[in-house]
């Protein structure tokens, strides 16, 4: 008799993973935030405000596109689907669109405008595509028995 075992998807990289990814959204759309507050009353404070959210958010983004990688490209026994490899794509994107924005962000307040603004909405519209596209794959379709068993 063949017994099989089956490994759990619980893993520290998942469960690293799963805590950090939604952190940088949160910073990138509060310097999106920052950035439409800076365009529209010219203080310089919400543009030094913006450039530390950005600069925090890539800090924080490393490590679960990091692991993210891992679990697209190198997985063993993890299926890539189409979706997962776009949302990594798209993750790439925001980031790389994000340091961009960081290098615009380090200049004088008044050089950032208006390449600051469309960097900010480039960094999260990518990741909210990506998130977008990922939940495609999350969603399951249940059939409905109606009275049978």
């Amino acid at each position: 008799m063949k017994t099989e075992t089956h490994t759990s998807r619980f893993s520290i990289t998942s469960a690293i993973f799963d805590v950090l990814d939604p952190i940088p959204f949160g910073f990138f759309v509060g310097a999106l935030i920052f950035d439409i507050l800076y365009s529209n009353t010219y203080t310089v404070l919400w543009v030094k405000a913006a450039a530390w959210l950005i600069s925090i958010g890539l800090v924080f983004a490393i490590i679960p596109q990091l692991i993210n990688l891992g679990r697209t490209w190198f997985g063993k026994r993890r299926i890539r689907t189409r979706n997962l490899a776009i949302n990594f794509w798209l993750q790439v994107v925001a980031i790389v669109a994000a340091l961009f924005n960081a290098f615009v962000h380090s200049r004088d307040a008044y050089a950032t405008m208006p390449a600051g603004v469309w960097l900010s909405v480039l960094t999260v519209l990518a990741m909210v595509i990506g998130r977008i596209v990922l939940a495609a794959d999350y969603v399951v379709y249940k059939e409905v028995s109606h009275g049978q068993a």
